[in-house]
């Protein structure tokens, strides 16, 4: 008997569990996260293979070099709440090879505009978006 209702308080709290991550999932409380890799640019974009956001808002492509500090804006695309597959920024400069690049995740609040991207190096206006006090980004390097 007792091994019965630690059975069932099992499947039970398994199933809250797994019920409780779907919900964060539809109300945009996952983690955002980019993954991306070294990647050719002579078409004169830059893509990541999974973006997740939280809440609708930007991938942003900025310059960066050893410091991997975020330079200068020089691509973004739109990123809808969720996952976002094969994002694809057109590049507004010239990059060249072995230039370093930062793909970061930056929101859609604080702008004048929805949907138009309104971030300057500094400003708070569609301004990055950080988990746990860090970026939400990844470098890659331009090949």
């Amino acid at each position: 008997m007792m091994t019965k209702l630690m059975a069932s308080a099992f499947v039970t709290a398994s199933l809250l569990a797994g019920a409780s991550l779907a919900q964060a999932d539809m109300h945009g409380d996952m983690h955002p996260e980019v993954w991306a890799d070294d990647q050719s640019v002579a078409d004169g974009t830059v893509s990541a293979e999974k973006v997740t956001a939280s809440r609708n808002g930007w991938l942003v492509v900025h310059r960066t070099d050893e410091s991997m500090a975020p330079g200068p804006v020089v691509g973004h695309a739109p990123l809808k709440e969720g996952e976002n597959r094969d994002v694809t920024a057109i590049l507004t400069e010239d990059v060249s090879a072995g230039d370093h690049l930062m793909l970061m995740v930056h929101s859609e609040e604080g702008g004048m505009e929805t949907g138009v991207f309104e971030y300057t190096l500094g400003a708070s206006k569609d301004g990055p978006v950080k988990r746990d006090g860090n970026l939400v980004m990844t470098t890659i390097t331009a090949q």
